[in-house]
């Protein structure tokens, strides 16, 4: 906001070269900190005066949960609002709380600006504050990791099994693919095969944040919290046919749930499970012998909240593979992963094949000094992305699919040192394989070549690299080629199909390869091609 021009005093900042934010608030505190207080001098002004002019400044600039406790910790804005003299310029839409320091403040009104936050209720945000540590800036990180670990609230592709699913910028929903169980959303069971992306128009006037794909079903979030499903009538069958479920064709809010405020839906094999935006994990089916925590039938549609460590901890993103699930918890003192379920090939990554019939912390990325920031779970193998851009991959490394060079299994997570110069920001797990977005767009990708999914293809005639398996990170130089950033990569999870992969640029555009055969990715494939592999751009706008 320009202070000039809205009439309220300047905030002069001068001989600042190429200085952040943070930087140059420090400056001119420490330039006339004295100021803070009301002794003026020409062209300075009293910021005890005109609060609005910090909270400004704080806001408009976004600056994040880290740099505002800096700031406060700094001991150069120590201004209490009790101790201002005007209340009616601050720009938040809340009462002023006169024990809040301008950097409580200032987080408080960047939450209010978070589409989940706006409909809590006063003891609801309360209530989130403690759980999340007694603090507006922690309950800020909690809100902006969640929203960008997941994509939530921008525009998003899902490669399911055999169909996919695009969430465009504004909410709208593309679905395209197999059609045997009704999970494209259209009101009817006919396969096309056609490739061609069609928006559910029954889902029109609602604004879908995040989306899940399993094998003949699919999951969507709306901003308003409520889950709407289609395909498959069940939370827990097992994923190869239909074995006599009931088959939904449009979407329908999940009544079970209506009291639930969701932000995310993970569907893994024989399970379902939902993060609710207060962070708590809820599963459904898959827990006759309580290997989740609770006791259900394969076909139950109530919701059971995950039981044990994570039942007081926030949770920002969760993941779901082959019977197991990772969640990740946001805690005052920092970022952790824990995991429940089948263990498997070590998937669970605490040093064993145990299974684990409650959440327990991995507790190796304490020894790494590494602070996740996001989740991924493939159906055999785990992988997660650290603040600092390294990658840890654990689990079955069968076809190369950790990236350390062999096939070997990993039970606890093992950072992968062919991207020690590459700072990654986003991966993606699927069945055997691995991809890795950097910070500059470039995407890595490793383990089972089979269906050209991996996108190592470098034209027709190099028909022989397109299965080729991969043990080590090699650049995608195909997505290279198309000369724009990639933000989001998604890749099916699934042992039973063929696999496909999408790569969304920053731009909107969407990119498809790997298995199509049954018009999972989204472009027309000619005479007896079932796959693609180099990636072709499908056309729809998401941005």
């Amino acid at each position: 906001m320009d202070a000039t021009t809205s009439g309220t005093p300047s905030l002069q900042i001068h001989n600042v070269v190429e200085q952040s934010p943070t930087a140059s608030l420090l400056l001119t505190f420490d330039r006339h900190q004295r100021h803070c207080y009301g002794e003026s001098t020409p062209g300075e002004f009293p910021l005890s005066a005109s609060p609005s002019i910090v909270l400004h400044v704080l806001t408009g600039c976004n600056l994040d949960p880290q740099d505002l406790a800096k700031l406060e910790a700094s001991s150069l804005i120590l201004l209490r609002i009790r101790k201002c003299k005007s209340f009616s310029a601050l720009p938040a839409n809340f009462a002023p709380d006169f024990e809040l320091s301008i950097s409580e403040l200032a987080a408080l009104d960047m939450c209010q600006k978070r589409a989940i936050f706006k409909p809590m209720t006063t003891d609801e945000r309360e209530s989130l504050k403690q759980k999340c540590g007694g603090s507006w800036k922690l309950v800020l990180r909690f809100l902006l990791m969640g929203e960008a670990c997941s994509r939530r609230e921008k525009s998003h592709a899902i490669a399911g099994p055999g169909h996919s699913i695009a969430v465009t910028s504004n909410g709208g929903v593309f679905s395209f693919g197999s059609n045997s169980a009704g999970q494209l959303g259209h009101g009817n069971l006919e396969e096309e095969f056609v490739g061609r992306p069609r928006p559910i128009r029954s889902l029109q006037g609602i604004r879908i944040i995040q989306a899940a794909a399993g094998a003949g079903r699919t999951m969507l979030i709306s901003d308003a919290g409520r889950v709407f499903a289609f395909g498959k009538d069940s939370f827990g069958e097992v994923e190869y046919g239909n074995q006599g479920a009931k088959l939904v064709t449009t979407p329908q809010p999940i009544e079970s749930l209506k009291n639930i405020f969701v932000v995310q839906a993970a569907i893994g094999n024989f399970f379902t499970a939902i993060l609710s935006r207060e962070g708590r994990v809820y599963t459904f089916s898959w827990g006759s012998d309580a290997t989740l925590g609770h006791q259900t039938d394969p076909s139950d549609l109530e919701p059971h909240p995950l039981l044990g460590p994570l039942e007081n901890v926030p949770v920002i993103q969760i993941a779901a593979g082959y019977c197991y699930l990772l969640a990740l918890a946001c805690q005052p003192t920092g970022m952790s992963v824990y995991s429940v379920g089948c263990g498997l090939g070590g998937k669970l990554g605490h040093g064993s094949r145990t299974d684990e019939r409650y959440p327990r912390l991995i507790e190796q990325f304490q020894t790494l000094n590494l602070q996740p920031v996001v989740v991924a779970a493939g159906a055999w193998h785990a992988a997660v992305v650290g603040k600092d851009g390294r990658v840890c991959t654990w689990g079955w490394g069968r076809y190369g699919c950790l990236g350390h060079g062999n096939e070997e299994c990993e039970s606890v997570p093992r950072v992968v040192e062919a991207l020690s110069n590459v700072k990654a920001v986003h991966v993606a797990t699927g069945d055997y394989t691995t991809f890795v977005v950097s910070e500059e767009g470039d995407v890595y990708s490793f383990g089972c070549g089979e269906s050209s999914s991996l996108g190592h293809n470098a034209g027709v005639d190099a028909q022989e690299n397109r299965h080729t398996n991969v043990l080590s990170p090699e650049l995608v130089s195909s997505l290279k080629q198309i000369k724009e950033r990639v933000v989001q990569i998604s890749l099916t999870n699934s042992i039973y199909w063929n696999a496909h992969t999408f790569a969304l640029t920053g731009s909107g555009k969407l990119y498809a390869f790997g298995a199509g055969d049954k018009g999972q990715l989204g472009v027309e494939l000619v005479g007896h091609q079932n796959e693609r592999g180099n990636p072709e751009r499908v056309a729809i706008d998401l941005s």
